[in-house]
Order: structure tokens, then C-alpha cells, then sequence
């Protein structure tokens, strides 16, 4: 079972430009018929196309709804507005959503989303005005997934933890996320926990934690800051594609780099 990540930029390439280039991300992301794929940084107003785009069943859910400034707006004006430049605008009026593809035969059983950073959690952290006004800008989110294979099942988290140099940040949420997950799984069922974690294996304190005994998952990406977690399953070590392999039409989709690694 092939399982990958992609932060896939709103669709922008690297370097930016006027125009996005979303179903073609989509469309290489899924195009060897992966059984599992995590994607973050989507605008709203493409969650309803996943399907078309991807041939893959999708389950999606907003991480922060289109806003035109202070006010609540549409994924379809967000999408408008955004139009005329991508690379400027990015997600300033689209929102921002995840996703998960899912190959069949496997079907899903139960969906929830986790908001990682609401305010009843940040209040519980002493890490200073600066950090805690960053952390508050933007609503970040943790799919979980349980999903059916003949007679067995499994979980899959798909989490984008907050972007900021103070670590400490993306390491909290991410340790409410896998908190949250071991209730969630049933005792000695199988977790494959990835995404854009934001953190690296150099800048993390809580991915060493998880890597460990005691929580027992494996397999952080030695370079980077997407992962692909794995518990209870055999899982080959993460690949990171290659510059070229994400180069469409001449050009270089997203700032992120996919990662994948075979699941059995």
C-alpha cells in the first residue's frame, strides 16, 4: 500500500506565479494510483473537484473558511478574487482545507476533525505574547480517518501543524493530535499519522517522543518537515521525490517536496 504527503502551495509553483496549478499537482500526486494520499494547503473551493481531478474518493475539511478581511465570504469569491494573481495572493481569500485521497477497496468507517491550535489549548501554554499572537493567526486542522480493508481496519491522520520559527508551536499540536488519536484507535489497531508537521527531526523534541518506546510509531522523514508515521504496521523507509519528479510543463510545482513510503 503506497501512502504519500504533499503540501501542494494552493497550487503555486516554485517560483510563484500569476497562475496556479492545482489539478495538475492533483493529477501527478495521484497519476501511479497510490492507495492513500494526504494533501495540505488546498483552497476551499477545490475540495468539491478532488474526485474529478484524482479519480480517488476524498475526504476533506476546512482549516480556516474564505474570509474577505474580517468578514466571512464563499469558496466561490474567494476563488475569483484569487484569480488575479495566485502567486501574490495565495490563501489570503481562498481559505485553506485538507484533504484525504483514498484508493478503493478501502472504505471509509468513521471521519472527525481536530482543530489543533482553538484557544481552550493555547491558553494552557506559557510560550510568550509574540508566539502566542502567531499562533492565533491561523486555524490549523488533523483529519482522522478510520478505514475498512476486508476484514480489518485502520487509522490515517492527515495534520498541517502551524508554520512559525518557535518550534515549540507545531510540537504542541502535534502532540494534541496524537493524543487525540490513541483515544480514538482502537487498542492494537494499526496508525499512519503524516502530513506537514512542521518540524524536523533536528528541531522537534516531540518527534523523538513519538519515534519512541512509548508511543511506539517510525519512520520520520530524516530531512524536512513532512512525515509519514507509521504504528503497528511494516512500512519501507520514506522516500522524498525528486526536484524533477514534480516539474510539469516546464515548470516546478509547489515549495514542498512529496514524500511516500510502502505500508503493508
Amino acid at each position: 500500500m503506497l501512502v504519500r504527503t504533499w503540501n501542494v502551495f494552493h497550487g503555486n509553483a516554485l517560483p510563484s506565479e500569476r497562475r496556479a496549478f492545482l489539478v495538475d499537482a492533483v493529477r501527478l500526486v495521484s497519476a501511479d494510483r497510490p492507495e492513500i494520499v494526504f494533501l495540505q494547503e488546498l483552497p476551499v473551493w477545490s475540495l468539491r473537484h478532488l474526485r474529478d481531478w484524482s479519480c480517488m474518493p476524498a475526504v476533506g475539511d476546512v482549516a480556516r473558511r474564505p474570509m474577505l478581511g474580517p468578514f466571512p465570504s464563499t469558496a466561490e469569491i474567494g476563488r475569483v478574487l484569487t484569480d488575479v494573481h495566485h502567486g501574490i495572493l495565495r490563501s489570503a481569500f481562498t481559505g485553506q482545507a485538507n484533504a484525504i485521497l483514498i484508493r478503493e477497496p478501502l472504505q471509509v468507517r468513521e471521519h472527525t476533525h481536530l482543530v489543533l491550535n482553538p484557544w481552550t489549548f493555547r491558553r494552557r501554554f506559557d510560550f510568550g505574547l509574540p508566539a502566542q499572537l502567531a499562533w492565533a493567526k491561523e486555524r490549523r486542522g488533523c483529519q482522522v480517518v478510520r478505514l475498512a480493508h476486508e476484514d480489518s481496519t485502520f487509522v490515517v491522520v492527515n495534520l498541517h501543524a502551524t508554520s512559525n520559527h518557535d518550534k515549540r508551536l507545531a510540537d504542541a499540536e502535534l502532540l494534541r493530535a496524537a493524543t487525540f488519536v490513541d483515544g480514538f484507535a482502537h487498542p492494537g489497531e494499526p496508525v499512519v499519522l503524516g502530513g506537514d508537521l512542521n518540524v524536523t527531526v533536528r528541531n522537534s523534541r516531540m518527534l523523538p517522543e513519538l519515534t519512541g518506546v512509548e508511543w511506539g510509531f517510525e519512520g520520520a522523514t530524516p530531512t524536512g518537515i513532512d512525515h509519514i508515521l507509521v504504528r503497528g504496521l511494516r512500512a519501507q523507509a520514506p522516500v522524498r521525490w525528486p526536484l524533477e519528479r514534480r516539474r510539469v510543463g516546464g515548470r516546478v510545482l509547489s515549495d514542498h517536496t512529496p514524500v511516500e513510503r510502502e505500508v503493508a
